[in-house]
């Protein structure tokens, strides 16, 4: 992570005003099995389906949407975005699969079973991190405000500013909903935050940084980020862009 980063994070972690919570836990999560991934792939947005993986990427001229076969990482297919933008997150609900992008203030709806484009949708500001409860959309932006949005007109329902120890988090990037949680990679950290969805804080900070690939630690590009849970299997995977892995983990058993 940057120097900056690292202080801000630092700086919320160790911040215990007296109307915040308890010092939150940083936990460790413990490593299941790893898989090939896409080295080429700029991950943006990951999520799992059917016991399959789906990925949008990032990068003008580079984006796209995937379903990936989560064993081999074989690119089953793709559709790949227009050049003129720049993809980030991307969230299924039902048979639809939206696809946001970043400054472009424009997303993109596809068949999940067809691949084909269906719909666009437009949105204010940038694009960043993007999951779903299962009713409505969740986007991030990199500040520290969630939008959740109604997915069939893009109107917004509710905004939830995420805080740890009581100071806003900013840099929210990739989004995921995991049983009940809001967990997001925090830009150019080696941090995932997991989110209570009802009052924004922060419940637990997840170290990652024994799975960042060594060759790849301090890389400005190559950094964590893509999350997704496979609810039928209760299954948790992460990578990150550029990445040559992705990894299955697990929580901490309580002590």
């Amino acid at each position: 992570m940057t120097r900056l980063a690292l202080l801000a994070l630092s700086a919320a972690l160790a911040a215990t005003p007296a109307h915040a919570q308890s010092r939150v836990q940083i936990l460790r999560p413990d490593l299941v099995e790893s898989f090939p991934h896409d080295v080429t792939a700029f991950t943006q947005g990951l999520f799992a389906s059917n016991g399959q993986l789906f990925e949008s990427t990032g990068q003008f001229g580079e984006s796209n949407l995937r379903e990936v076969e989560l064993g081999s990482g074989t690119v089953l297919r793709q559709q790949n975005l227009p050049a003129s933008v720049f993809g980030e997150g991307s969230a299924r609900i039902g048979d639809e699969i939206y696809v946001l992008t970043w400054m472009s203030q424009t997303g993109f709806v596809y068949d999940a079973n067809s691949f084909e484009q269906v719909d666009s949708f437009t949105y204010a500001g940038e694009g960043w991190g993007l999951t779903t409860d299962g009713q409505q959309l969740i986007l991030s932006d990199g500040s520290p405000t969630l939008r959740f949005l109604d997915p069939t007109d893009m109107s917004l329902v509710r905004e939830l500013e995420v805080t740890l120890n009581g100071r806003g988090v900013r840099r929210l990037n990739e989004l995921e909903w995991i049983d009940g949680e809001i967990w997001a990679n925090v830009w150019m950290t080696d941090n995932i935050l997991r989110i209570d969805p009802q009052s924004g804080m922060v419940t637990s900070v997840l170290d990652m940084r024994g799975l960042v690939p060594e060759h790849l630690r301090g890389s400005r590009d190559a950094v964590l980020n893509g999350i997704a849970y496979d609810a039928e299997n209760d299954r948790i995977f992460v990578t990150g862009k550029l990445w040559p892995v992705l990894h299955e983990i697990r929580l901490p058993a309580a002590e």
